[in-house]
């Protein structure tokens, strides 16, 4: 188990990895509107695969850029390489939008990315915890998280708040 070591309470600080083992700092998009995901290959929201991409497709030019988290944690869903997860995504959705490492979001061993967000972004009653794969955080072109959205919403019922961050 990886225990990360993270101090900064400011997004861009955060490092992440790509599907193909690169370090990347969020500062690489700062001014940018981010949706991130939690995401997993075999889970009945899988298919909101094809709406984030299509969500990226329609809104990147202007400044939208999806984030996704392939995690492990909720029923195993996620059991792939990351090699595997690429294809799968490329292959069945056409995801062209950054996929990242698998990671945990949810105890010790959660990414900081995911700290971050959970701790501006509550959950319902105020919860922390991610309660399943594909929930979604909007995070204004500042770096602040405008909004958690549940798995159960799907990519395109966020167009408006899509739109909003982009306007502001």
């Amino acid at each position: 188990m990886c225990h990360y070591l993270w101090v900064s309470d400011e997004l861009y600080d955060i490092e992440v990895e790509t599907l193909t083992g690169e370090r990347k700092r969020l500062q690489d998009y700062r001014g940018k509107v981010l949706l991130v995901v939690n995401t997993a290959s075999k889970c009945g929201f899988t298919p909101q695969y094809a709406e984030l991409e299509e969500l990226y497709k329609n809104y990147h030019e202007r400044g939208l850029t999806i984030l996704g988290f392939p995690c492990n944690q909720f029923g195993k869903q996620e059991p792939g390489t990351a090699t595997e997860i690429g294809e799968f995504c490329q292959l069945n959705y056409g995801v062209s939008f950054p996929m990242h490492a698998k990671i945990e979001v949810n105890g010790s061993d959660a990414h900081p990315l995911f700290r971050h967000l959970k701790e501006h972004a509550r959950g319902l009653l105020g919860t922390r915890g991610i309660k399943w794969n594909f929930t979604k955080f909007l995070i204004g072109r500042d770096g602040k998280v405008i909004a958690r959205f549940a798995p159960s919403k799907s990519p395109m019922q966020l167009v408006d708040e899509i739109e909003k961050a982009l306007a502001a």
